[in-house]
């Protein structure tokens, strides 16, 4: 899939560096804030959810792509990786989450949510996406 660049992937690229660009800038700039001079109430919260808005921004770009992407084969790829993605962010929050209930971990996540989770999904469903399709090549 590399190698693809419909109009769709092209735009869905763009968005996607411009996303990511701010995001690695408020991660700095927050983390600054919040060491040099954390705010307090709502400002806090404010400040806080920004590095949050760009990974949103993400998962637009991704609907997008998919609403926007025209070869029909492209976009099932697309979906069936979205759907890997999903499955594999619920699981591994789903047993997260008993093993907190049970406290056999402590609360928390160390910084890793569902977003991360899921991200991580997304690239395990591009591989499988790439192995299975490889494998029905050969057939």
């Amino acid at each position: 899939m590399p190698s693809y660049k419909s109009p769709a992937m092209q735009r869905y690229l763009r968005r996607l560096a411009v996303f990511m660009v701010i995001y690695v800038a408020l991660i700095f700039a927050v983390g600054t804030v919040f060491r040099a001079a954390p705010p307090t109430g709502i400002l806090a919260w404010g400040v806080a959810v920004l590095p949050a808005l760009p990974i949103l921004g993400v998962f637009w770009t991704i609907a997008r792509l998919l609403a926007e992407e025209t070869d029909e084969y492209m976009r099932q790829l697309l979906v069936r990786q979205s759907l890997f993605a999903t499955a594999f962010c619920l699981s591994i929050m789903t047993v997260w989450e008993f093993l907190q209930n049970y406290e056999v971990v402590p609360l928390g996540n160390g910084g890793f949510g569902a977003a991360f989770f899921w991200f991580v999904g997304l690239g395990f469903g591009g591989v499988w996406n790439a192995l299975t399709n490889r494998s029905e090549a050969e057939e």
